[in-house]
């Protein structure tokens, strides 16, 4: 058997001067819940995670392959590790954790244990003082004592523990589950006053909740976050509040959802201070998983995603701040393009027939009137040479607007460049010859 052995870092955060047994009992959890994403058959032993992944080790392409992903996928989940350790039992592979050895795999698996401290079984680790006492310094020296009168003094779970931890006798797990739901929520170790500062622990929960979604292989679009107000606030202030943080592209990238949250939380104004805060996401929704790419990533690739930006933008500026270009077909230059707020909820429609000509990529708004020559010629920084026109567009009697009739012209301004230039055909209309585009 193939067991790993998974211990979860401590938070170092200053915030978190009390790193609470909740907090940890959190961190376990979400480590638990993204292990099921590697194999089935996955505990929690004492303070770590353990799983079995004999089953699972050609499917993800070796031993190394599968401690190179799982350490990557939990990155992505925001969960630090501290150690992690290969042996034939999850007990063995839970001591060499602790004591920074990776590897347990191969026939020096006795060995490796031998050597090491007696604190790296939590069983022979509760009698330390007295083996200490009897010169034991390592697991070895407990093995060599005479198991009768072990068995009398310190009792028959540590001879279990080590017999187990060999390989030599059986090991029985709780295997966890995985909810069909996603619900966590966290007590707050004082009260805060400010949203902003409640990112330090929403974060603990969206671990759990990026873990728990790379087990079920899906990502969200939305999640929503309720607090309750502390008990000592006032009596108009109600009993808490939810906020709905909708992203614009399925995900469960802990640092994309924690920006975000982040960007929201800044705009809060709490009512009460928050004791308590719970997250919950009903709609799971499946995630395109992408092969790495063989090549080394770009700086463009390594910088924040473009939709990453906007989503975040739209939220700090205003919805309607940040907006997307779509093409529609018209005939009218000014027509052929709208701006909506982004994200844009309809999708572009990807059938849309071409200019039957060439557009300019610039538009004067409004159009710019040229000075005419004797021969009634536009003008533009001196003479235009003539390439191509008329092109005839009469359009807009069908939506309330102004109506044009124009023709357009293809002109070449020495010290210009190529112009898009119409006259006004419009009876009603001011005549004359107006420059409407310059082409790049």
């Amino acid at each position: 058997m193939y067991w790993l052995a998974l211990l979860p870092q401590a938070s170092d955060s200053a915030e978190d001067a009390a790193d609470t047994p909740q907090a940890a009992a959190a961190r376990q959890q979400a480590l638990a819940w993204l292990a099921l994403r590697f194999s089935p058959r996955v505990a929690c032993l004492e303070e770590a995670v353990v799983l079995e992944v004999g089953a699972s080790l050609r499917l993800f392409g070796g031993a190394r392959a599968l401690h190179r992903l799982l350490r990557q996928q939990a990155a992505q989940s925001g969960l630090a590790l501290r150690a992690i350790a290969w042996a034939p039992s999850s007990l063995g592979a839970l001591a060499l954790a602790r004591a920074g050895i990776v590897n347990g795999l191969g026939p020096d698996f006795h060995a490796r244990l031998d050597a090491l401290p007696l604190a790296s079984l939590s069983a022979v680790a509760a009698q330390q003082a007295m083996l200490a006492r009897l010169g034991c310094r390592c697991l070895a020296d407990v093995r060599r004592l005479p198991r009768p009168a072990a068995a009398r003094r310190f009792g028959s779970a540590l001879l279990q523990a080590l017999d187990q931890a060999y390989g030599e006798a059986p090991e029985a797990h709780r295997w966890l589950e995985l909810p069909e739901r996603f619900a966590a929520r966290l007590e707050l170790p004082w009260r805060v006053e400010h949203a902003p500062a409640l990112l330090h622990y929403l974060q603990q929960l969206l671990r759990q909740l990026c873990a728990w979604l790379a087990a079920r292989h899906a990502g969200i679009r939305e999640f929503d976050l309720h607090w309750q107000h502390d008990a000592m606030r006032a009596r108009d202030s109600g009993s808490g509040g939810t906020l709905r943080i909708a992203t614009a592209e399925t995900t469960r990238d802990f640092g994309h959802l924690s920006r975000l949250a982040a960007e929201h939380l800044a705009q809060l104004q709490l009512a009460a201070p928050a004791g308590e805060l719970s997250l919950s996401a009903e709609q799971l929704l499946p995630l395109q998983e992408h092969s790495a790419s063989l090549l080394p990533r770009s700086p463009e690739q390594a910088a924040e995603p473009l939709p990453q930006l906007l989503e975040r933008l739209s939220v700090r500026l205003g919805r309607g701040n940040v907006r997307e270009g779509r093409r529609q077909e018209d005939h009218r230059l000014e027509r052929m393009q709208r701006w909506l707020p982004w994200p844009v909820a309809e999708r572009q429609a990807g059938s849309l027939r071409r200019p039957p000509g060439p557009q300019p990529s610039w538009l004067l708004e409004p159009p710019q009137r040229l000075a005419v020559s004797a021969q009634e010629q536009p003008l533009a920084g001196g003479p235009l040479q003539l390439l191509a026109g008329p092109h005839r567009i009469e359009a807009g009697w069908w939506d309330g607007g102004a109506p044009q009739q124009r023709d357009y012209f293809l002109y070449r301004s020495a010290e210009l460049g190529l112009l898009w230039i119409y006259s006004e055909r419009q009876p009603t209309a001011r005549p004359g010859w107006f420059l409407h585009g310059v082409f790049g």
